[in-house]
């Protein structure tokens, strides 16, 4: 079985060699891709010179930086042509353990299609989470999950593994989602396609070096979007009944 783990960076200088290492260490039969996007800091060259010393490390160099969607949709057109069975995504921030990617893979031989490492079920949890973020994240996932009727309790975690023939199959290249949307993006298609999930509990780490990618715009695109989405699913469903 053919492993590859998706690792989008920029300005992650203070994590990049310990993290590759670690994921190493959790994984050695993986090979490791990571989508940097032309980071000021030097995380693409810090990745390079890792590369070398662990091996199975490929490191794509991307123009500058646009957006975790268009990262993703790089790598994972790059894993799949890599010949991958198993596709994880992953941050290099240490807030996904790399200890936990065996248990995802895990999840996904054990009959998932797509294993989703979640703060949100039974056994997951936060860790040093200011109050204000914690409501946020969990109202989020709420309005998401209740709005696109998906059974999923943490829908916008980043922290995944695919069945490679799943992931070709909701084609990612077609997304149009760049901020976390694009995760709530492959979940809503993967459900709709009949996909089934699992999600395995873990611990999410806030960072402790470095600074969080999360902005404002971030969370008003995927609002929007997810609104949109869920106004399309709700006319769509009144259409069908009504042609009955």
């Amino acid at each position: 079985m053919s492993v590859v783990v998706v690792v989008p960076t920029y300005q992650e200088a203070e994590n990049i060699v310990r993290f590759l290492t670690a994921v190493r260490g959790a994984v050695p039969e993986a090979d490791i891709l990571v989508v940097d996007d032309n980071s000021p800091d030097g995380t693409g060259e810090l990745a390079e010179k890792a590369a070398a010393e662990l091996g199975r490390i490929e490191v794509m160099h991307r123009a500058g930086k646009e957006g975790l969607g268009s990262a993703y949709r790089a790598g994972f057109a790059r894993a799949l042509s890599m010949g991958a069975d198993r596709i994880v995504q992953m941050d290099a921030d240490f807030s996904h353990d790399p200890s936990v990617v065996p248990l995802l893979l895990a999840a996904v031989e054990a009959g998932a299609d797509l294993a989703i490492g979640s703060r949100y079920v039974t056994g997951g949890s936060t860790e040093n989470w200011p109050l204000h973020r914690r409501v946020l994240s969990r109202l989020g996932n709420r309005y998401t999950a209740g709005v696109l009727r998906l059974p999923i309790r943490d829908v916008t975690a980043g922290f995944r593994c695919y069945r490679a023939e799943v992931l070709r199959g909701i084609d990612p290249a077609s997304t149009s989602a760049e901020g976390y949307a694009f995760l709530t993006e492959l979940a809503r298609r993967a459900v709709r396609s009949g996909c089934s999930v699992a999600e395995v509990p873990i611990c999410f780490a806030d960072r402790t070096v470095g600074e969080s990618k999360m902005s404002g715009r971030i969370i008003r695109e995927s609002m929007w979007l997810v609104t949109t989405w869920g106004g399309r699913d709700l006319l769509d469903a009144l259409r069908r009944r009504g042609t009955r």
